[in-house]
């Protein structure tokens, strides 16, 4: 019985954890992939994300099975099969957390706290001149998604002068490490870039700040170049930036 386990069970546990580091290092190499210009975004989430959960799944049915097999060296082989198991888990679990988050989200990549009057890029459009999506606001289609997906996100007000909100502002953009494009102290216009960490997307920021008698209105509009769906990034970036905004002024 111990030479039929040895025979079968560890050759599979080897191919297990094989299989399993194989689609953890394709997974995680798509990003620096994609930002070294080896491959594109179709190519990514339409080829090799399919292929990584289906290696990732295999490499987990084959720990479970080794376990099963009970094989000769039996601390040795499980301890393979688990981190066979553990590594075919957590390739697949990016292309499946992605998909998962993007149906729960509408497919836009342009977010802004005013839907009906979103600041408007200047000093950033010329570096938009090659972007897959447009520097336009695309209007009520988007508009309508973004109320529905992120009611939370509106017009900052603040009972704080426009000049000390402005440059609050700009300490914030300072503090998120986003690349300053435009600083227009009497537009109340801030522009910046942000580049996503893993697969090093450009995202804009416009930041438009208006002052009244009694109070500082702030919008903010982040926009992604190329992508159709932002899995909530833009969103996250506005929210990030108000609640350090709020904590300078308030």
């Amino acid at each position: 019985m111990a030479r039929k386990d040895l025979s079968l069970g560890y050759p599979l546990c080897l191919a297990g954890l094989v299989i399993g580091l194989l689609a953890l290092v394709i997974a995680a190499a798509q990003g620096p992939g994609y930002r070294l210009g080896w491959w594109g975004l179709s190519t990514v989430f339409r080829t090799v994300y399919p292929l990584v959960v289906g290696l990732g799944a295999l490499a987990v049915v084959m720990g479970i099975i080794t376990a099963l097999l009970r094989v000769r060296y039996r601390f040795k082989g499980i301890a393979l099969a688990l981190v066979g198991i553990i590594a075919g888990a957590a390739g697949a679990a990016v292309p499946v957390s992605m998909r998962h988050v993007a149906g729960q989200l509408p497919v836009i990549h342009d977010i802004t706290t005013s839907t009906v009057d979103p600041p408007a890029f200047v000093a950033i459009a010329p570096l938009r001149a090659d972007a897959s999506n447009p520097v336009e606001y695309a209007g009520e289609p988007v508009a309508s998604q973004q109320r529905d997906a992120y009611p939370d996100l509106q017009t900052i007000r603040i009972r704080q002068p426009r000049e000390q909100v402005f440059e609050a502002a700009l300490a914030v953009v300072a503090e998120l490490g986003w690349e300053l494009h435009a600083s227009v102290a009497d537009e109340g216009r801030i522009e910046a870039t942000e580049r996503t960490l893993w697969f090093g997307f450009y995202d804009d920021v416009v930041i438009r700040i208006r002052g009244t008698d009694s109070v500082t209105e702030v919008d903010v509009r982040s926009k992604s170049r190329v992508g159709q769906s932002d899995l909530g990034v833009n969103a996250k970036r506005i929210r990030i930036f108000r609640d350090l905004l709020l904590s300078r002024v308030t």
